[in-house]
């Protein structure tokens, strides 16, 4: 039995995360030449970086579901005088107003080397980067989480999940996962 295509994508800002869009935005179909597979996750349509997209149905509903504890770590570009105090509050989980975040890891960290935005950032005041690895994923979660703490979060890009980083993609390129890479994701050895 072949097993099923599993891509890994650099999802540009300014596009969904799915293959249709009535309102014609720009879709994965825009970059993705292939039919039957779909995004495990989603990025926001302004957010950019890492997904796995796949017609693994058990691999999709691995890197999904939170109970199955899969790190996703993202840089947020926030606003604001960079303060190690307050970026610590993160790791404790923040309360927001549907739901308190679980644990986290989150650190300052330097500006990364990144491909500009096909939309410029405008930042009204000093900036700086926060890197924060995740096992949850609601909607927005890291914008709500920076803005919490009075960071609000202008540029957000994923750069991994699990084991599995952006490496050297591109906004806008793909590549095929290797057997070993989808066990990686699935929970095997490394």
């Amino acid at each position: 039995m072949q097993r099923a295509k599993t891509i890994l994508f650099y999802k540009p800002d300014l596009v969904l995360s799915t293959f249709t869009d009535e309102g014609g935005r720009e879709t994965l179909q825009n970059y993705i030449p292939f039919k039957g597979i779909y995004s495990a996750g989603r990025l926001d349509y302004d957010s950019e970086g890492l997904l796995i997209i796949t017609a693994d149905g058990g691999l999709i509903h691995r890197l999904t579901d939170p109970v199955q504890h899969v790190d996703k770590t993202y840089l947020a570009m926030v606003e604001g005088d960079a303060d190690p105090a307050k970026v610590h509050l993160l790791e404790k989980g923040i309360q927001l107003k549907e739901f308190r975040t679980q644990p986290c890891q989150a650190m300052i960290v330097a500006e990364p080397a990144l491909e500009p935005r096909r939309r410029p950032v405008t930042p009204h005041g000093p900036t700086f980067w926060i890197r924060i690895q995740l096992r949850e994923g609601k909607k927005h979660q890291v914008r709500h989480m920076t803005a919490a703490i009075g960071y609000p979060c202008l540029r957000l890009v994923r750069v991994a999940i699990g084991p599995l980083g952006l490496g050297n993609l591109q906004p806008g390129q793909w590549r095929e996962l290797t057997e070993q890479e989808v066990n990686l994701l699935k929970g095997g050895k490394r």
